[in-house]
């Protein structure tokens, strides 16, 4: 017999109170959206969207360090992996998927996993995020190591799949991080916590706005600076592409004629000559080598072109 104050079995027991997160805090600006025109609606939503930057600024730094740490599992041979569900879980699966066409990555060296998998990315799953042990079967299939750095997705930080799974990695001797976008305590098992403080949602705690436009400008940041120190980019130019359509075709002979200053007609033939990679064709050039001498070449500079070239003029 259950005593007066004792939950009915069949009643679900209530979940953790989140009203004290920052992303589950009303927004005064935006208390009567529905009461305003359309103009009024958009003008409240990029006002909003105005201060984003400024408060990814303020975490430049261990956002740094975030980076140095991807930057030492790519150059030995590790991954950079993704965590997390619903928006910020598609983010990630977004940005690791984004890598191979702007960076000629290996696939496998940046690598998005989502709650409740591939489908989650069209069809909500959100339910699959309160498993705190809900990633450990893909970490383990993953063979995670000490040359991984594995980065959780959160925006509120309280995640059980995100967190639970990046604890997980810790133990199997990943280097870790967090990203989240309101103030938390950073976890024992979290080498970098990164918390934007992206402020109130205008439709309070819809964190696929202010939080998702966030999250996706620091991953931006960490793939993008992990990419250009590994030796991808060469001055501000996409060197580690390979033309394989139209488009890429263009820009690959366009980047070898701004670098080499021959017209557009020889960049082609000598993008087709590099089997439409890049960073090769540039070597070809200034070296006078065969493809497979320029390969060689770029190897012993760990795929560095500035060594070989110089400055870009």
């Amino acid at each position: 017999m259950k005593t007066p104050n004792q939950p009915s079995p069949n009643v679900p027991a209530a979940p953790p109170n989140r009203g004290h997160l920052l992303t589950e805090q009303r927004l005064s600006a935006s208390a009567d959206l529905d009461a305003g025109t359309i103009g009024d609606t958009l003008r409240t939503i990029n006002d909003a969207d105005s201060g984003i930057a400024q408060a990814i600024r303020a975490q430049t730094e261990p956002i740094g360090r975030l980076v140095e740490l991807v930057v030492g599992s790519l150059e030995s041979g590790g991954r950079l992996i993704y965590l997390g569900a619903g928006t910020s879980g598609r983010l990630g699966v977004l940005d690791a998927s984004e890598c191979p066409p702007t960076f000629n990555s290996d696939p496998n060296q940046v690598i998005g996993i989502i709650a409740g998998g591939d489908s989650a990315l069209r069809k909500s799953s959100e339910h699959k995020e309160d498993d705190p042990t809900g990633v450990h079967d893909q970490l383990d299939e993953l063979g995670v190591g000490s040359n991984d750095t594995v980065i959780g997705i959160a925006a509120g930080g309280t995640t059980p799949f995100v967190l639970g799974g990046v604890e997980y990695a810790k133990s199997l001797g990943a280097s870790t991080g967090l990203l989240t976008c309101t103030p938390i305590e950073q976890p024992i098992w979290c080498d970098v916590l990164i918390a934007v403080e992206s402020g109130p949602e205008v439709v309070t705690g819809s964190t696929r706005m202010k939080a998702g436009t966030a999250t996706k400008m620091v991953l931006n940041m960490i793939t993008t600076g992990a990419m250009v120190h590994s030796g991808k980019v060469y001055g501000h130019l996409m060197v580690d592409m390979r033309a394989t359509n139209d488009k890429l075709r263009d820009r690959a002979a366009r980047i070898i004629s701004q670098i080499t200053h021959i017209d557009r007609i020889e960049a082609f033939t000598l993008l087709d000559r590099a089997d439409g990679c890049v960073k090769p064709a540039l070597v070809m050039h200034a070296k006078n080598l065969s493809l497979n001498q320029a390969i060689d070449l770029l190897n012993q500079h760990n795929g560095r072109l500035r060594p070989i070239l110089g400055d870009p003029s």
